[in-house]
């Protein structure tokens, strides 16, 4: 009776100790890893570019007055359109008129020297005959034919000078000509007149460099100019696919073509001290695309901010995942993502990337559709959550 009691003591508390081995174990054990995954799928990729850029017409002139004086007249408004060749202004043409009666007069003075020299070369030409005539008789001084030859080359030289000075004279008229011309201000293209500088009543001087009476722009037509940084634009090529919004209308895409990249930044354009001071400044550099719109109804308008995006390359139904899944950096197209294992850890699977977007990239090679991939984020809080369990499993170290 005592034997068997004993004995069922004992077995008793050894279900109690292997019971107890197996809660302490499941408590002191690190949780099971748990993983947010996402299934490698096919989508569409289009790998794109954005940047700001700014609006202006086709064809945009400034249009200046090649003389000075008063602005007389001034025949168009703003935003009012004009043909090629109608006239937008007029300055006071009293100067120049005076300059061309005045080169006139210097022509016509010209002109009356040479009918007084070519008589005076007739007359000479007259007795330099007489006195060949009497000198073969040797009727005559040697010394008065010398003077009659000496007397006709005179006249002829001064002839050949008055020649060169018509020919002056006609050019000093038609320059004063082409001044009184320029008084009437012509419009050089199709366009509208977007600004008006000058106004009625001001005086123009254009000693230096012609001013700027007013602008005109082809508005059928506009330019788009895009910052592309200098990170992206090695990646921007003309013929590439764009479109844009502005401001006013971001539901509305004008999609374009790429017609141009401009080999420098405008700093470039700006004078060497300017340009110098950019170049060592911390600035970023921006080139401009350039491409055009149709706008027939004007809807679009100079200088409006544009919010340009330029279509690198698209991918269609090709096998992606989330950018966060990517592990370890990109180089030379290479990355790596991590998938379960059997035993439920993480596996490092290298991978080769093509496009990408903000979100997802293309995966050439490495998976295949319905792998499940986890997210990189999740894998980083998981292992520090596996590395505080176990820890915390082993306990504080020896002799503390």
């Amino acid at each position: 009776m005592n034997k068997r009691c004993h004995k069922g003591w004992w077995l008793t508390g050894l279900v109690l100790v292997i019971v107890g081995g197996v809660v302490a174990h499941r408590l002191l054990a690190p949780p099971p890893r748990s993983y947010m995954t996402v299934a490698v799928g096919r989508q569409d990729i289009r790998e794109e570019v954005l940047a700001t850029g700014s609006l202006a017409g086709f064809k945009q002139v400034s249009v200046g007055a090649q003389v000075s004086g008063q602005l007389k007249h001034l025949a168009v408004s703003l935003g009012q359109s004009v043909k090629k060749g109608e006239q937008l202004a007029e300055i006071d043409p009293v100067l120049q008129q005076n300059d061309l009666r005045t080169a006139q007069a210097g022509l016509d003075n010209i002109r009356a020297q040479q009918k007084s020299k070519r008589a005076l070369l007739r007359k000479q030409q007259l007795v330099l005959t007489r006195q060949r005539q009497l000198r073969r008789n040797d009727a005559n001084a040697t010394s008065d034919l010398e003077t009659a030859e000496a007397d006709v080359a005179q006249t002829q030289a001064e002839l050949d000078s008055l020649a060169a000075q018509l020919q002056q004279s006609r050019i000093e008229v038609d320059n004063a000509k082409a001044n009184l011309a320029y008084t009437r201000i012509l419009a050089p293209i199709d366009g509208v007149v977007i600004a008006i500088v000058t106004e009625e009543g001001q005086t123009v001087v254009s000693t230096q460099s012609a001013p700027t009476i007013l602008k005109l722009a082809d508005l059928d037509t506009m330019t788009v100019k895009a910052q592309i940084s200098e990170a992206d634009v090695i990646r921007v090529q003309p013929g590439q696919a764009c479109w844009f919004t502005v401001l006013g209308d971001q539901q509305t895409r004008h999609t374009s073509t790429l017609r141009a990249i401009e080999p420098a930044p405008e700093s470039e354009s700006e004078d060497d001290s300017s340009s110098s001071s950019s170049t060592s400044s911390d600035s970023a550099i921006y080139y401009n695309a350039l491409f055009d719109v149709p706008n027939p109804d004007h809807k679009l308008r100079v200088s409006m901010t544009a919010e340009v995006t330029v279509v690198l390359g698209e991918s269609k139904q090709v096998l992606t995942v989330p950018l966060s899944a990517l592990r370890g950096g990109t180089l030379g197209g290479r990355s790596q993502v991590w998938l379960v294992g059997p035993d439920g850890k993480p596996l490092p699977q290298p991978v080769t990337l093509g496009r990408k977007d903000d979100i997802n990239v293309e995966i050439t090679d490495g998976l295949k559709e319905g792998d499940q991939v986890i997210l990189g984020d999740d894998i980083a809080a998981t292992e520090q959550a596996a590395m505080a369990a176990e820890s915390q499993h082993r306990g504080p170290p020896p002799g503390m």
